[in-house]
């Protein structure tokens, strides 16, 4: 599974990549995480961004690119992983495409989430208060004053990829303002609705009780067996057979043994088969009325 996550600064990217990263196993790449971790360690990269970033500017798409590409070969990203924070523009999407093509990787979808600007302002005056009250600095990037310049380049930017991907149909968008768990709730349906995550296993017993059946068929024919035997046991290996779908599939299995005991017993009436074939069939719709 490879996605992007896509919303406005302070619209909860981060929260739900994490959620999903816990769930599914996949990792988070953060830009702006592994940009900060540059200016901590204070690598040429890191120098470079530290100021562009601190005035809440965007990076070189170059310098993204570059981390992106090492970051998807390490080993832990081979499941899977979720983009945060990248691409922010639609020539950084075209190289990710690009990048992508050439790593005969595919991404799975991009989730948009959507909230309104004023929700987010006054979140982050929160975070501040709550950061300041914790006696931690409040990150450069991470004050109304800086957002506010964010969410500008976000609109003329980051905002035309929407209709970029979804000219590819690749958007899914969330109501980014439900609370956290009914947003991580919805991303997880509509992703497994696309086939991205796995659903939930459920136990198919029809095609358990339809191999049931064709054995039990099988076994009247293996001792000496008249031709009516033979093809009473067709319809129930061919329900075994059959690729099933919960309900229809039982019933054609249901409707197969019948057909086939029926057979088998009017056509090997005085044969030691036959009995053996009634007996099967009779456990196997004691077991059918049970469930």
């Amino acid at each position: 599974m490879r996605l992007i996550l896509l919303g406005p600064p302070g619209s909860g990217k981060g929260t739900q990549a994490q959620r999903l990263v816990h769930k599914h196993g996949i990792v988070q790449l953060s830009t702006g995480e592994m940009l900060r971790a540059a200016v901590a360690a204070g690598t040429p990269i890191g120098l470079q961004a530290k100021e562009i970033m601190a005035n809440g500017g965007l990076v070189p798409d170059e310098v993204v690119v570059g981390i992106i590409a090492d970051r998807i070969e390490e080993p832990d990203a081979k499941k899977g992983f979720i983009l945060d924070g990248f691409p922010r523009t639609v020539p950084q999407a075209a190289a990710l495409d690009d990048l992508l093509r050439k790593k005969h990787l595919k991404l799975d979808a991009v989730v948009e989430l959507r909230v309104n600007e004023s929700a987010l302002l006054a979140r982050v005056e929160k975070r501040a208060e709550e950061t300041r009250a914790r006696g931690e600095e409040v990150r450069l990037d991470d004050t109304p004053e800086v957002l506010t310049k964010r969410l500008a380049q976000y609109r003329s930017l980051t905002e035309p990829l929407i209709h970029y991907y979804s000219e590819r149909r690749k958007l899914l968008t969330v109501d980014g303002m439900m609370t956290i768990e009914h947003v991580t709730r919805e991303i997880n349906r509509i992703l497994t609705a696309l086939g991205a995550l796995e659903p939930k296993d459920h136990e198919d017993h029809a095609p358990k009780a339809a191999k049931k059946v064709a054995k039990a068929a099988k076994k009247t024919t293996r001792k000496p067996a008249t031709k009516a035997a033979k093809k009473a046991a067709k319809p129930a290996r061919k329900a075994a057979k059959a690729p099933s779908k919960a309900k229809g599939a039982k019933k054609v299995v249901k409707k197969a043994a019948k057909k086939a005991v029926k057979k088998a017993a009017g056509a090997a009436k005085a044969r030691k088969g036959a009995k053996t074939a009634k007996k099967a069939a009779k456990k196997f719709t004691k077991k059918r009325a049970k469930r």
